[in-house]
């Protein structure tokens, strides 16, 4: 992606007319479009797009202004967001490490494009990785007796942060529903489950009693209705009779990774666009 480029996306109600005037306003204020994707969907009569754009004459304020016009017309909701400035993504995990050192070594040699401002974990197993990667490490114990003191803690780093996402690296506690509440979009977790197959705890053990044939692993935005939020991305890999239980959690775990870092790739990207419980992903 250029990195002196825009990503312009919009959802509204489908009609005649949209494309050609959203390419025309671009036109005529020369805007080059490197990447063009969009799709209509007839069953709830809504149209998503995402444009990569760049070469932009006017200001960030005049693009605003002049394009605001437009989407009143078309009852647009849409987001104009420069690729020079990365997100701000706030990590949190537990004990299980394959995702974080996953992600970590990602955002280090440049793969994922972003800023990780610190991590939260609510025990101590990855405090030495984090801190050899340079970022600050935040321990917050999560017990029954404290939790809506924890996670008041938790928000108070989000917020002084300013992160723009959340990303629940195999972090093993139940997001409060005021906190799915206040960051709308924003929560990423990766479930170690094809979901909505095997939800709860044990999946792959729960998968190799039913003799199952296929093991995935589901990234999905963090809503009040536990592991029923919007899907980003999911995949599968093939097993047999021959797996052990074990051996399904080490399998599982490599779709685990691979998964939860492409469905933050399309995340940070602004590839992503929900609509209800449903995304479009322009990937």
């Amino acid at each position: 992606m250029d990195k002196n480029s825009y990503v312009l996306t919009i959802s509204c109600p489908d009609r005649v007319g949209i494309v050609a005037k959203v390419s025309a306003f671009l036109a005529e204020n020369d805007c080059m479009i490197s990447e063009a994707n969009h799709h209509a969907d007839a069953h709830n009569g809504m149209f998503f797009m995402r444009n990569e754009i760049s070469n932009i004459q006017i200001s960030d304020e005049e693009f605003r202004k002049g394009f605001s016009k437009i989407a009143e017309e078309f009852e647009m909701q849409w987001q104009l967001n420069s690729t020079c400035v990365k997100k701000r993504v706030l990590l949190m995990c537990s004990k299980q490490d394959h995702c974080m050192t996953d992600l970590l070594y990602r955002w280090s040699s440049g793969e994922l494009e972003c800023d990780i401002p610190c991590v939260i974990s609510n025990h101590l197993d990855m405090k030495d990785l984090v801190e050899w990667h340079g970022i600050p490490f935040i321990h917050i114990p999560v017990t029954p007796d404290n939790k809506p003191q924890a996670f008041s803690e938790v928000v108070k780093w989000v917020d002084h942060y300013q992160a723009d996402t959340i990303v629940l690296a195999r972090y093993m506690q139940i997001i409060p529903p005021a906190l799915c509440e206040k960051y709308p979009g924003q929560i990423i977790n990766i479930h170690h489950s094809f979901l909505p197959s095997f939800i709860g705890a044990k999946p792959y053990h729960q998968a190799y009693v039913r003799g199952v044939k296929l093991i995935g692993a589901t990234c999905h935005y963090v809503t009040e209705d536990l592991d029923a939020g919007p899907i980003i991305e999911q995949d599968v890999t093939r097993v047999s009779h021959s797996e052990s239980a074990d051996q399904m959690v080490v399998l599982g775990k490599d779709v685990e990774k691979n998964v939860l870092a492409r469905g933050l790739k399309y995340h940070l990207e602004d590839r992503v666009l929900v609509h209800g419980n449903k995304t479009v992903v322009f990937a």
